[in-house]
């Protein structure tokens, strides 16, 4: 099969990349910069310089390679901003949806996120409705994750895979990332609210899997979602650092998300199916 990545040098896409190479695949990973290109062909992929931004490379680029499946990874993190990251969800998505179906592409997985559902008390599921009524600034990354849904839809044949909050190497929970950083100096409080996480590597396990997979949409998390007050203490003691404070409350849509559609439809087997013991063996 060809495959196509665009966001092959994010931390999903890196530990992807090889999985799919390794399955017989001919990959092309695409990149906007010219230093990441060694690493991207290290793993046997093509790499491919383009930026999504630019609907006419887009089309270009892919009406040449022509491939089956287009396999969706682009995020913008590394500066922590919502708006900017709702912009490649939004404009991003619509150019690679648009030159993918120019160039008769067959089927498109994606990456959206499970907490963008609605308030609720117990674990989301893929039948609960995304939060579209949230206030600023939650609106604007809700807005990003429905337009990106939508537009991937498109495609005859799809898979969304909304991914938990993740963590392992290169993430903002690796020892060295922003979040362990705020731990370490008591920036985060350990409150009520759920959050449900998933091993990056896991995530990218998923996506290869989902060649595989039947169109829909799918919660990609491990199976224990957690109040703060349960992870964060634990989170911490991983790192050495200090516990953090307890404060109560939570905001209404921390609930968390269930992983069975994926487990039991599909066959979803995680490498590492919970944070409590997964936590101190990736950050020791």
């Amino acid at each position: 099969m060809r495959v196509f990545v665009a966001g092959a040098s994010g931390v999903i896409g890196r530990l992807l990349l090889p999985q799919l190479v390794h399955a017989g695949h001919e990959v092309f990973g695409m990149t906007r910069k010219e230093e990441q290109r060694p690493a991207i062909e290290q793993t046997g992929a093509k790499a491919i310089l383009a930026d999504v931004f630019d609907r006419e490379q887009m089309v270009e680029v892919l009406t040449k390679i022509k491939p089956d499946v287009v396999i969706h990874q682009l995020t913008s993190l590394s500066q922590g901003s919502s708006a900017e990251n709702a912009r490649i969800r939004i404009e991003g998505t619509r150019n690679l949806v648009d030159a993918a179906k120019q160039a008769g592409v067959q089927k498109m997985i994606a990456q959206s996120i499970s907490w963008a559902y609605e308030p609720g008390t117990t674990p989301a599921t893929e039948e609960t409705p995304l939060d579209i009524y949230a206030p600023m600034p939650r609106n604007t990354t809700i807005n990003g994750v429905v337009a990106l849904e939508e537009a991937v839809k498109e495609i005859s044949e799809y898979v969304v895979l909304r991914y938990g909050t993740l963590y392992g190497p290169a993430t903002w929970y690796d020892k060295a990332g922003a979040t362990a950083e705020k731990v370490r100096n008591q920036e985060i409080k350990a409150t009520d609210g759920v959050s449900s996480f998933v091993h990056v590597q896991d995530a990218a396990n998923a996506a290869v899997l989902a060649l595989g997979w039947s169109t829909g949409t799918y919660n990609i998390v491990d199976d224990e979602p957690a109040k703060g007050t349960e992870w964060l203490p634990v989170y911490a003691d991983a790192l050495l650092a200090s516990r953090p404070e307890i404060e109560s409350g939570s905001s209404p849509w921390e609930r968390g998300a269930s992983n069975s559609k994926a487990k039991h439809e599909c066959g979803w087997k995680l490498e590492y199916p919970t944070w409590r013991t997964a936590f101190p063996k990736v950050l020791c």
